[in-house]
């Protein structure tokens, strides 16, 4: 018995200790908690519940060259509320108020609201959704209710702010405004100016805002203050005239709907500077609708036909291996090298005819048998000759997706060089360039052989400050001499003023132009699907050029037409006219003075109101939108202002008497 006893006291003296072990084992893992790890456990139970969340940056507006809008990013606000957060006796003395205004402002009724509120509350909802979506205005006027206005401890308001980037111009330019996308995935695409220029100019510096969990995978502001503001992006001012954009862009449509094109590009380039007027990329879904579907002017790369031709004469005459005058027999208008034929578009060809006569009728054979004749034992010398152009460069453009050019080359392994290379490329087949790289080379010939590289941009702007100009690129002071150059202008003059030139169609007694046809076949090598190219390249006014201008339609219906001269030309033709008919060269403004007594009364009453309050928003609706800006200008707080719109003031995004802040953004509505 006595063992027995023992034997069980044991038992309870082991369990004791370990009982005794344990203890001190959560006492110490407390300690360890509390002391040594607590700052750890600490974090990681802020981070489950409170969060830093990125506030994007208002992204830079993109401007054209004159300073109308092109591109904005727009405030949207949704506003939602804490039911929970107000008290009992702020929710009851504001609830029918508010609801009042809410009903007011959704065309609703009040007993909704109050009935869905109430329920909100009783659910302790503490992110009930009131408005999505709203603009900047009607943001204002939500803070302004009863009970919101409390903010966001007392009165419960949750403000999220995002952006939407909008195009005032429409889908005129929209790929060349261009965008930047982040998808599901974080894969960015940038196209266009907006694209380019996005990350260094445009994009601006992110802030931060704390939120709090607040159950089922909702989070909501810990405060109506942001813990960093975010910086706005600088506005970057294009080259872009929207004139000439709205002519381009409409002359480049109609055509292609009359000739069921599949897609085509236009660009204008003014001539001593390389800043591009106008680009317009238009391309045709499965509807039949055109829309800026790719970037084709500056990313599509393609065989260039006749166009090319210039080059080539250019190159010979440059080396002085051929020359205008020269005789060249067109034969029937069918020459073959290596078994392969080079044909003319007109049967049974030109007969015996001088080089330049070749280039105004664009006769295949006789440009590819001066050619051959000059360069056939030293093809060598006419690539070098090309790469002297700097035909074989990119041009270097900010815009994503130039592709190099491609000139075949007998010294480079893989340089697609055949046995006919030469005399194909010498009437642009084997070749390859993108519609922009083609119009700086005429563009150079135009500019007296001074070749500049294409630009967007003009100038990047914060507020009214230039924080960066940009001025003319020079690529090449100059490609060739001038007596080649004045060969070459008076052959792209004969290609339009004389009678049998392809582009006589587009002459005009009243208008010089000068420039060169091209039709390009393309699929050429399966006959079902052959198709052709259309382009017209050249600069008017042809005695002293302001503007370049190249014109590319692919794939037309060729039951309709496919020649150069009847698809492309008359888009050049339009443009070049309307460019010197409808868009003036010196803007004449009569008198910068309001005439109207009762205008420069209000606009004196204004202007002595913001000058004693210079921090308190002013009511300019009514007075003109350069008085109005003008004004707010004189306001000592940094602000920005959006104008939208010209004429007379309409509507202020800030109401009268609400004190400014500073990097507080204003719009005004203008019609």
């Amino acid at each position: 018995m006595a063992v027995s006893e023992k034997n069980i006291l044991n038992r309870l003296y082991f369990i004791a200790g370990c009982m005794f072990i344990f203890g001190l084992a959560v006492v110490f893992k407390l300690f360890s908690i509390q002391f040594l790890q607590g700052e750890k456990y600490k974090a990681m139970a802020s981070e489950r519940v409170v969060k830093n969340v990125v506030i994007p940056a208002n992204r830079g507006n993109v401007y054209s060259v004159h300073g109308n809008l092109l591109a904005t990013s727009v405030p949207k606000y949704d506003i939602r509320i804490d039911a929970f957060a107000p008290s009992t006796k702020n929710f009851e003395k504001y609830l029918i108020p508010l609801c009042d205004s809410l009903a007011k402002f959704k065309n609703g009724s009040s007993s909704y609201y109050q009935k869905e509120l109430r329920k909100a509350r009783a659910n302790k909802n503490r992110y009930y959704l009131l408005a999505r979506n709203i603009g900047y205005s009607q943001y204002i006027r939500f803070r302004n209710f009863p009970l919101l206005e409390l903010g966001a401890y007392k009165g419960g308001l949750i403000v999220e702010q995002t952006t939407k980037r909008e195009h005032p111009m429409g889908g005129i330019a929209q790929r060349s405004i261009g965008y930047e996308r982040i998808d599901e995935k974080g894969n960015v695409t940038r196209a266009g100016i907006d694209g380019a220029f996005g990350i260094k100019y445009l994009r601006g510096t992110d802030g931060q805002r704390k939120k709090q969990l607040i159950g089922k995978g909702q989070w909501k502001p810990l405060s109506d203050a942001n813990e960093i503001e975010p910086k706005d992006g600088y506005d970057v001012y294009t080259t872009i005239d929207v004139n000439i954009q709205d002519i381009a862009h409409h002359a480049l449509l109609e055509q292609l709907e009359k000739y069921k094109a599949d897609h085509g590009c236009v660009v204008v380039m003014e001539t001593k500077t390389g800043e591009i007027r106008a680009i317009s990329n238009l391309g045709r879904n499965s509807d039949g609708y055109y829309y800026e579907r790719l970037n084709y002017a500056v990313g599509e790369s393609h065989e260039s036909g006749s166009t090319f031709k210039l080059m080539a004469l250019t190159a010979g005459l440059e080396d002085k291996v051929i020359d205008t005058t020269d005789i060249v027999d067109t034969e029937n208008g069918v020459v073959k090298f290596y078994g392969k034929s080079v044909r003319d578009s007109h049967h049974g060809g030109y007969g015996k005819i001088t080089l330049a006569k070749a280039f105004e009728v664009s006769s295949n054979t006789g440009i590819v048998k001066a050619i051959d004749k000059a360069y056939g034992k030293n093809p060598s010398k006419f690539i070098d000759r090309l790469y002297d152009f700097n035909l074989h460069k990119d041009l270097g453009l900010p815009i994503i997706g130039e592709p190099k050019p491609i000139i075949p080359d007998p010294r480079i392994k893989n340089g697609r060089w055949s046995g006919i290379a030469l005399q194909w490329m010498a009437y642009g087949y084997g070749v390859s360039f993108t519609p922009l790289q083609t119009l700086t080379f005429y563009n150079a010939i135009a500019n007296d052989g001074q070749m500049v590289r294409p630009r967007f941009l003009k100038e990047v702007k914060e507020f009214d400050a230039v924080i960066e100009p940009f001025e003319k690129e020079v690529i090449d002071e100059r490609i060739c001499s001038k007596e080649t150059v004045v060969k070459v202008k008076q052959l792209l003059k004969n290609v339009v003023e004389q009678k049998f030139g392809t582009g006589h169609r587009l002459y005009s007694e009243n208008f010089s132009m000068a420039g060169k046809t091209g039709t390009c076949q393309k699929d050429y090598s399966n006959k079902e699907k052959l198709n052709y190219i259309s382009s017209f390249a050249g600069y008017f006014p042809a005695e002293n050029p302001k503007y370049s201008c190249i014109v590319v339609i692919h794939e037309p219906d060729k039951s309709v037409g496919y020649y150069g001269a009847d698809v492309s030309g008359p888009v050049f033709k339009k443009i070049a006219q309307k460019i010197f008919t409808d868009t003036p060269i010196v803007d004449e403004v009569e008198s910068l003075e309001v005439k109207q007594a009762s205008v420069q009364k209000e606009f004196e009453g204004f202007y002595k109101a913001a000058q004693t309050y210079k921090t308190i928003m002013p009511n300019v609706v009514g007075l003109p939108a350069m008085d109005a800006l003008a004004l707010l200008e004189n306001m000592q707080v940094k602000i920005k202002v959006k104008l939208e719109g010209n004429g007379v003031v309409k509507k202020q995004s800030i109401e009268q008497n609400i004190k400014l802040q500073n990097n507080q953004v204003i719009v005004l509505t203008a019609s």
